[in-house]
């Protein structure tokens, strides 16, 4: 099939993940892969060595691939890193920070959540009381780009308060990794969580972590789950040459591969950063001359998502300005705040200048209640 041929999107994806994709990405799924075969492992094992150089010039790093979804892969690492008499502070600041916090508590962690709230950053200074308080914290963990708000949360002096007390630091990369510019080793981070259909522009079907070796080696037989045991998982990885314990998504991971390549076309995290931004500030631009407000101040709001808050007119429906919009090739994503009335448009995907441009009018045609 030539890839002219296959159809278009009747909309384009402007959500945090899944998103839209190329139809390059989408073709490499055309093709069946056995998991046990030399071929396929070592496109695996290719993925996991491009996945640490992303992640950081240092050496002393791995990756693993995980089966499911981003939280999975965040599940993963919070019921295996933490030893039985461990101890995890989570700084929340919206709806995934707390997700870490009851991942936790439902394998029986000893947890302690310090919540900013959805429209600050986590408080650092009540970081240091808590970590000055409590020495029987072990393991802090912070989500990078909280997507609930679009913000995106100050990871290297997070860090390097973690640091300072010995403990170790888990980041959810998981809607900023290949999309912002990250130094795994500056920021401090032992354990870093993304997934397939985010920045990378991959599709669903798997998480991957990237743990400094080291620290990955010391949680051998902690695992709290068959399935999502992170050692195992690496172990197996690493010494079958790329073979996963269990039954891998071959198609999605081929498409990643191709992912990982069309990142490196564009010209690395980079200029796909660039993208992200150039996106994010004509779109505000152009809200804001229709006359809608942002939810979060400029300096904490990242390039990946971005909240508006709900006209205050009579006669507005989210659910009807989200049909409007979807019916013109647009398809957003409602608010996830819980005080304000808000919904979200995403910048990251196969979205250029142009399609925002596109969106901007298709939301002038949509503003129905004016």
């Amino acid at each position: 099939m030539n890839l002219n041929d296959l159809p278009d999107n009747p909309y384009l994806l402007l959500t945090p993940g899944p998103l839209s994709t190329t139809k390059t990405v989408k073709s490499v799924m055309l093709r069946d892969w056995c998991t046990w075969d030399d071929d396929y492992n070592s496109i695996v094992q290719d993925i996991r060595r491009h996945l640490v150089r992303l992640a950081t010039s240092e050496k002393g790093y791995t990756s693993v691939l995980m089966q499911g979804s981003g939280t999975f892969g965040v599940e993963s690492v919070i019921s295996t890193a933490l030893p039985a008499e461990g101890k995890l502070l989570v700084l929340a600041n919206g709806a995934y920070g707390r997700r870490i916090g009851q991942i936790a508590g439902r394998h029986k962690i000893d947890f302690r959540l310090l919540d900013s709230g959805e429209l600050h950053p986590p408080d650092t200074h009540k970081l240091v009381e808590m970590l000055e308080a409590d020495p029987a914290i072990t393991h802090v963990a912070v989500v990078h780009c909280e997507t609930t708000t679009g913000m995106l949360n100050p990871v290297e002096a997070i860090g390097k308060i973690v640091k300072s007390f010995r403990k170790v630091y888990i980041v959810d990369a998981m809607s900023s990794f290949g999309g912002i510019p990250l130094d795994m080793y500056r920021i401090g981070a032992d354990f870093l969580v993304s997934s397939a259909n985010k920045c990378i522009q991959g599709v669903p079907g798997f998480s991957f972590i990237v743990a400094l070796q080291e620290e990955l080696l010391k949680t051998k037989g902690r695992a709290r789950s068959l399935s999502l045991d992170l050692y195992d998982q690496w172990e197996v990885m690493e010494k079958q040459s790329g073979k996963w314990r269990y039954t891998s998504p071959t198609h999605v991971v081929r498409a990643f591969a191709q992912a990982l390549k069309e990142l490196e076309e564009e010209g690395g995290v980079e200029k796909r950063h660039a993208r992200y931004l150039q996106n994010q500030r004509l779109l505000v631009r152009g809200m804001r001359e229709l006359g809608f407000r942002c939810l979060l101040p400029e300096q904490v709001q990242s390039p990946i998502i971005t909240s508006f808050l709900s006209p205050k007119e009579k006669g507005y429906d989210f659910r009807r300005f989200y049909q409007e919009l979807k019916e013109r090739g647009f398809v957003i994503y409602p608010g996830k705040v819980t005080a304000m009335d808000t919904f979200r448009i995403g910048n990251i995907g196969e979205v250029f200048p142009k399609d925002v441009d596109r969106l901007l009018h298709a939301v002038k045609e949509s503003m129905f209640w004016m």
